[in-house]
């Protein structure tokens, strides 16, 4: 049974790789946005909380985002392993993790951090094009459509997200680096941290994530 964290910046393809790890390894894909709905719209009390805190346009606190993670964590379709992603976020979220996952006689298999330079991350969300009728995404250099900056799905025109422009990813990247640097530093001390080259093509980096969590 493997117990994954996920880590790495806006753009490098965590979505993706966690899809594909999930269903090679069979497991359970967790990210934090999507434990927040669920309890929000099932009106839990962890989610009322956290919905008050949210709609103040406050963070959620801390510890509140770990009662959420370890509730969803004791469910029966998390006993062959899972794979979390945008958790934990902060040292002190890494901390009582650990802390809970030990009082279970549980311990992470592996963080893997996916790693790429600022200008490659940039050069990808900025060439990145969507179309607003049917979702569909395209990159002008290396997806681009058949005809430019016509959707091939629907003929629609495509749109560059105001999330890609150059500078609000420039600051994206920021937040994430001040953010989590501390915590690298922290499962860096672990012993836990397994660097990924983000750089290649898709399934380049799976392979190197398939290396390090073996068969």
């Amino acid at each position: 049974m493997k117990r994954v964290v996920l880590l790495g910046p806006p753009g490098v393809g965590k979505g993706t790789q966690a899809e594909l790890i999930s269903e090679k390894y069979n497991m359970l894909h967790i990210s934090t946005g999507d434990i927040f709905r669920a309890n929000i719209k099932e009106g839990t009390p962890l989610g009322k909380t956290a919905k008050e805190y949210m709609e103040k346009g406050l963070l959620v606190p801390d510890e509140l985002v770990c009662d959420l993670v370890e509730d969803r964590l004791t469910w029966d379709d998390c006993k062959d392993g899972y794979l979390l992603d945008g958790f934990p976020r902060t040292v002190y979220q890494a901390e009582r993790f650990d802390s809970w996952l030990k009082s279970r006689g549980e311990d992470l298999s592996v963080v893997l951090d996916i790693q790429a330079s600022d200008e490659l991350l940039i050069g990808r969300a900025t060439g990145r094009r969507v179309c607003p009728a049917c979702g569909k995404t395209y990159h002008i250099v290396s997806n681009p459509p058949k005809t430019e900056g016509i959707c091939d799905n629907c003929g629609t025109a495509l749109i560059q997200r105001a999330d890609d422009a150059e500078e609000t990813v420039k600051k994206r990247l920021k937040v994430y680096q001040d953010q989590t640097s501390p915590l690298i530093e922290y499962y860096t001390g672990t012993g836990k941290i397994a660097e990924v080259d983000g750089a290649p093509g898709l399934m380049e980096v799976f392979e190197q994530i398939c290396a390090l969590l073996g068969e």
